[in-house]
């Protein structure tokens, strides 16, 4: 297994993607790939429908799968606001690829047996796929797809993103082989010599103690241990410091522990979610998602500090499982809320990233919304990285 990545910030479409395929082919050691991801910023819209036949005089890609990105992630770097095409190339000797691609307002029923699912998707559970997914924002069912596909490959890692760059629907394009779509979902199932791992960095840090809900409806939070929210949070106030006090008016969110066996859960364990509004008279909040009484909860906050500080966290979780030495290729999933909106300079994840783990080959883009795990169910994020850093099981030399 072999992973390449190459970044261009030219600003003429055929030169930008020229400049990255030979680049590609550069490192890689011959012009044919098995699988080529590519993304492509919003300076280029006009050649969307260009970028396949344009990809293919330069390089034979194998299977190509990629989409538009308000930020494109290539060679490690990040590039925010400019022209730039990422190209990543992988061998993947011993690995089959299957393209998917759905349109995901005809799901099936979610009463429905795992079978019946396995059968839409047409992807066999005994193959142990793992799934990498690109949408468009304006036209994807994501809770209900996301739930469905946990259901029918609970075993399965599931990583990706959503296209960004456009203002409305339509705008956005998604590549799988040869075919260009701006709505719905494309997608690859990966079995065989390959194993994915995740790392889903939400950005926050947990204040106060883990609590857990003894009354709540729906997605409004009445109760915490006995006491309503708003009660829990003044409290909470009294014991922050000055500016975590002053990040409590504005970032601060609830996360959900997402494993109930475990006792002890640590900062990654929760499912970060918004916070939408404050019931004054009761003390309720309403949270950004459906809650149930027995959750352990609670508080997180955020700014550049604490997602700095998160991300390091999970990538030395990860560092620590000796993996990464085996790692052989990563797509990065960025909101677009980070990168220098958050940090204020270019790079920071990556660089992070490249630091803690080695020079593996790093695409991706900036989404609309990250999808990733948080325990064994994968969720669509905001404000999050999620990678999917591929390795083979059977080892060995690229």
């Amino acid at each position: 297994m072999k992973w390449v990545s190459a970044l261009s910030r030219q600003t003429d479409i055929d030169g930008a993607i020229q400049e990255a395929a030979e680049s590609a082919i550069r490192q890689l050691g011959k012009d044919h790939a098995d699988l080529t991801v590519v993304f492509v910023s919003p300076q280029f819209k006009e050649f969307y429908d260009k970028v396949p036949e344009i990809i293919s005089r330069y390089l034979k890609p194998g299977l190509l799968f990629g989409c538009s990105g308000g930020g494109i992630i290539g060679n490690g770097e990040e590039a925010e606001q400019q022209a730039a095409i990422s190209i990543t190339c992988a061998e993947l000797p011993g690995v089959k690829i299957q393209p998917l691609q759905f349109e995901t307002n005809n799901l099936p029923d979610q009463d429905t047996a795992p079978s019946v699912w396995r059968d839409w998707f047409e992807v066999d559970v005994e193959e142990n796929p793992h799934f990498v997914f690109l949408a468009d924002p304006f036209s994807f069912q994501g809770e209900e797809f996301l739930a469905g596909v946990d259901f029918a490959y609970p075993n399965s890692k599931k990583v990706g993103g959503l296209a960004s760059g456009a203002q409305g629907p339509g705008g956005n394009s998604m590549y799988l082989g040869d075919k260009i779509y701006n709505s719905g979902l494309v997608g690859i199932a990966l079995t065989g010599d390959i194993e994915v791992d995740t790392i889903v960095a939400q950005g926050c840090r947990p204040i106060g103690e883990p609590m857990q809900i003894t009354k709540c409806e729906e997605t409004l939070l009445q109760e915490l241990e006995g006491k309503p929210p708003l009660e829990v949070l003044q409290d909470l106030h009294e014991t922050l410091s000055d500016s975590d006090k002053k990040l409590l008016q504005t970032s601060l969110f609830l996360g959900i522990e997402m494993d109930p066996m475990k006792d002890n859960p640590k900062q990654g364990d929760f499912l970060i979610r918004n916070l939408m509004g404050i019931d004054r008279e009761s003390g309720g909040l309403a949270i950004g998602t459906l809650l149930r009484n027995g959750q352990l909860v609670q508080f997180h906050l955020r700014d550049k500090q604490m997602s700095a500080e998160d991300l390091d966290v999970m990538l030395t979780r990860y560092l620590n499982l000796g993996n990464a030495e085996n790692a052989k290729g990563a797509l990065l999933f960025s909101c677009l809320g980070r990168g220098q909106y958050l940090y204020g300079k270019a790079n920071h994840d990556t660089d992070m990233f490249q630091n803690k783990l080695g020079k593996i080959p790093l695409g991706g883009f900036f989404c609309n919304g990250e999808i990733g795990p948080v325990g064994n169910t994968t969720f669509l994020h905001g404000y999050t990285s999620s990678f999917g850093i591929f390795r083979s099981i059977k080892g060995g030399a690229s």
